[in-house]
């Protein structure tokens, strides 16, 4: 039965929208609509429609201590939809669907939960603090944040990781829960500390999870596998303390080659442009003389590797958005070379397509070749596309230029 199209429009929910996440720390929080966020996605959750059915008004209340993660799961609804007026079909369990996606322990006791705010003051964040720094918000007074280090030899921390590590469904698509019982795993988690009745709390604002995978013939290649910056805590800096403190873990370990990233969004790849550009243009090859000549590899990447443990296609990026920052745009020529030079770098996979052609002829019939080349574009098609990609590329780089001059100004 396609549900759907046959019931009311009332007892279908957006699950997005009716789901509401707090980070509580004062009773009060729970009617202050400005502790409220929302999840980016829920398909993995609620399917790939993201879509409740069987409720009018229904709001689905995953609250959590700031500090220690302590959860509360409720929802509150005006109607649920009578399994009579729609073939027998019952209103979503929510209760058993949300359940199974976080770990035993939670609460369904409101009051239960506002008990628990009183061993708020005596959570500590566990692990080795390795970073401390003040945040920037626009208009607001910076609060004071710490990044801690943690490994899977912390029971303690694991126990608190099942708890934090639900975060991931809502905001990392295609995300799922690490094994905990491999020792390859690295936790970096951030805070925001504050006073409160005289007392020092914290409240979580993001996390990072790295493996680190071994690279012959004994060293070690880390990669970061989840990176979350909570909704409350976004836009203030933590994204690139955090994915600085990584760097810094890692950078005086000789037998780390390079960091690499698993399936890195937009946004990541945003933050680790900025920050690896921060980090590159401190290097004699990366100033503008040197970014204008073009970019020597046994130079550049291996420099970029040894200092800031980069791997050689992200310096190659890097090098790309700092030479269009030092390039003069209202200079054609200068403009041009720099177009060039980029639209060469994206050509090489119609390169390799012409190679392969190549090879083909000797060993195909006419037929054959056709066949083989329906698949491949033709020159007009290829610079369309060239172009195109082109421009995209040029819009993420200026992006991060303009995050660059707002950070030095």
């Amino acid at each position: 039965m396609d549900i759907a199209g046959d019931c009311s429009e009332a007892f279908l929910v957006d699950s997005n929208s009716a789901l509401e996440f707090k980070l509580v720390r004062h009773a009060d929080d729970l009617k202050d609509e400005k502790t409220t966020f929302r999840p980016e996605m829920s398909h993995q959750v609620f399917g790939e429609n993201e879509r409740i059915f069987g409720y009018r008004d229904l709001k689905v209340k995953l609250y959590y201590t700031a500090g220690r993660l302590n959860t509360y799961l409720g929802i509150d609804f005006k109607e649920t939809a009578d399994p009579d007026d729609f073939d027998g079909v019952e209103p979503d369990d929510i209760m058993r669907i949300v359940a199974e996606k976080i770990p035993p322990g939670f609460m369904v006791n409101l009051d239960t939960f506002l008990e628990s705010l009183n061993k708020e003051s005596s959570f500590k964040p566990h692990g080795e603090l390795v970073h401390s720094f003040k945040t920037e918000r626009d208009g607001k007074a910076p609060s004071t944040c710490e990044i801690y280090y943690c490994e899977t030899s912390n029971a303690d921390f694991i126990k608190y990781h099942s708890r934090l590590q639900t975060f991931v469904l809502w905001y990392i698509d295609a995300s799922s829960y690490i094994d905990t019982d491999d020792d390859n795993w690295r936790f970096f988690t951030c805070y925001e500390k504050y006073e409160r009745d005289g007392n020092t709390l914290y409240a979580i604002a993001g996390y990072a999870t790295v493996y680190d995978y071994y690279a012959y013939p004994e060293n070690k290649r880390p990669r970061i596998s989840q990176f979350l910056v909570l909704p409350p805590f976004q836009r203030q800096g933590i994204g690139a303390n955090l994915l600085r403190t990584i760097y810094n873990r890692y950078m005086g370990n000789a037998k780390v080659l390079d960091i690499t990233v698993e399936d890195p969004s937009q946004d990541f790849q945003f933050l680790r442009d900025y920050v690896d550009c921060e980090n590159l243009k401190q290097l004699s090859c990366y100033q503008p003389d040197a970014l204008k000549r073009g970019f020597c590899p046994n130079e550049m990447a291996l420099e970029a590797r040894e200092k800031f443990k980069i791997n050689k296609k992200q310096a190659r990026r890097v090098y790309e958005i700092l030479r269009l920052r030092a390039t003069n745009r209202s200079d054609s020529e200068e403009y041009r070379q720099y177009r060039l030079d980029v639209k060469k770098r994206l050509n090489t996979p119609f390169q390799k397509e012409n190679l392969m052609l190549e090879k083909l002829q000797k060993v195909l019939s006419e037929d054959e070749l056709k066949a083989t080349a329906l698949n491949l574009k033709d020159k007009s098609q290829r610079l369309e596309s060239l172009d195109r990609q082109y421009k995209d590329l040029e819009e993420e780089f200026l992006h991060v230029i303009e995050r660059m001059a707002a950070s030095s100004s």
